[in-house]
């Protein structure tokens, strides 16, 4: 689909205000719905007029138990913050302020850094999959953390209200995922660390809905590009093997949601996003298939 088709068909738009665009759907009608029309429902969101029409059909048990406990026990309004990205840079401040801790430091980056031997039972007589996405939750510096949450902030506030946060959540760890995947199959005995992989993964989705949706995306291309070519400059010490690997899968998930945008292809984004993950998994096999490959 062509920028100019996206912007004359109405789904991509919200039904309530027309010049916002949105990759959220209410729950019940399939209606695309911003931020500011979402409302939390048991499973996804709902728009104001399901929301009407469902406190309308409740029951006088329902009502009079609603008030009894005195608290929204199945909605909760949604106020559009990024939740997610909020918490995944709590979540990797506090690994590193436990690594400060004299001691526990080279306890926490020795059980959640990426090493790839790790993960293959016959190579080290040991199975760790989980470092594939624990390599986003340890950095090596302040400078190492702080900017790659500062990153993940700047992006998370735009992108994360635009997809919704289990998109945003499914295309972080499919990030992270890739990057791993990546320095596997590119740099085998390479330990790393940082959440890298997974910003990289942003940057490159960022880039794709922006560009699907006709925005600008000059700016972010040329900042992309300048983070890129610092990790091919022999001294700074950065695995470009896990940007270029987040990069890739950041850019094809971002494609997958940019394409997958009808209310009949809900089912099918689903399934795209499994065989992202599925492929990647696959890729993890090249090593025991091909150790010349990976290790000479």
């Amino acid at each position: 689909m062509t920028t100019d088709q996206f912007r004359r068909n109405s789904d991509n738009f919200c039904y309530r205000h027309p010049d916002r665009q949105s990759f959220v759907l209410c729950q019940r009608c399939l209606r695309t719905i911003c931020p500011e029309c979402q409302t939390q429902a048991p499973v996804g969101v709902v728009c104001p007029e399901c929301l009407r029409a469902q406190q309308q059909a409740a029951t006088p048990a329902q009502r009079k138990a609603e008030r009894r406990w005195s608290r929204p026990r199945a909605l909760v309004a949604y106020d559009g913050r990024p939740v997610v990205t909020y918490a995944i840079v709590g979540i990797t401040a506090f690994s590193y302020l436990l690594g400060l801790i004299p001691g526990l430091g080279r306890i926490i980056e020795n059980a959640l850094l990426f090493w790839a031997p790790l993960i293959y039972p016959g190579m080290s007589g040991s199975f760790e999959p989980w470092r594939l996405f624990t390599v986003a939750l340890v950095h090596s510096s302040f400078w190492h953390v702080g900017l790659n949450m500062l990153a993940l902030w700047m992006i998370g506030r735009s992108l994360e209200p635009l997809l919704g946060r289990g998109r945003f959540l499914t295309l972080y760890l499919l990030s992270t995922l890739g990057g791993s995947v990546a320095v596997t199959l590119l740099s085998f005995g390479t330990p790393v660390v940082g959440a890298s992989g997974a910003i990289f993964g942003l940057f490159g989705a960022l880039l794709v809905i922006g560009r699907h949706l006709g925005a600008n995306v000059a700016g972010i291309a040329i900042v992309l590009g300048i983070n890129l070519v610092i990790g091919f400059i022999p001294g700074f010490n950065v695995s470009w093997q896990a940007h270029v690997g987040g990069l890739v899968v950041g850019a094809l998930v971002g494609l997958i949601y940019a394409r997958t945008r009808g209310t009949r292809q809900r089912n099918l984004q689903v399934w795209l996003l499994v065989a992202v993950g599925a492929g990647l998994v696959g890729l993890l096999f090249v090593p025991v298939l091909l150790p010349q490959f990976v290790l000479g």
